[in-house]
C-alpha cells in the first residue's frame, strides 16, 4: 500500500534582523575606502621611455612603505566590521 500521507512543507520566513547592523557597514566602506586608497598610493611611477629606469620613483617611500600600510590598515578595518557585535537596544 502507498502511504498518502502529505509531508509538511516547512515556510521560510524572512528574518526582520539584518546580519550587520548600519555601523559595521559604514566600518566596511571606510576599510574599502583604505583599501582602493592604498593601491592608488602604489599607481604609477611608469616611464614613456623603455630605456630609462626612473630609480627615485618606483622605490618612493610612499611606494615601498605607505601604501601597503594603509592597505593592511583597510583589510584590519574590514575584519573589525565583520567581526562586531551590534550593540543591544
Amino acid at each position: 500500500m502507498k502511504d498518502n500521507k502529505k509531508t509538511a512543507k516547512k515556510e521560510v520566513v524572512p528574518s526582520e534582523e539584518m546580519v550587520f547592523s548600519w555601523a559595521n557597514y559604514k566600518w566596511m566602506l571606510i576599510g574599502v575606502g583604505a583599501i582602493v586608497l592604498g593601491f592608488l598610493l602604489m599607481a604609477g611611477g611608469g616611464s614613456t621611455d623603455p630605456n630609462v629606469f626612473n630609480y627615485e620613483e618606483i622605490f618612493s617611500w610612499r611606494r615601498i612603505s605607505l601604501a601597503p600600510f594603509v592597505v593592511l590598515v583597510g583589510f584590519g578595518l574590514v575584519g573589525y566590521s565583520i567581526f562586531k557585535k551590534p550593540k543591544a537596544q
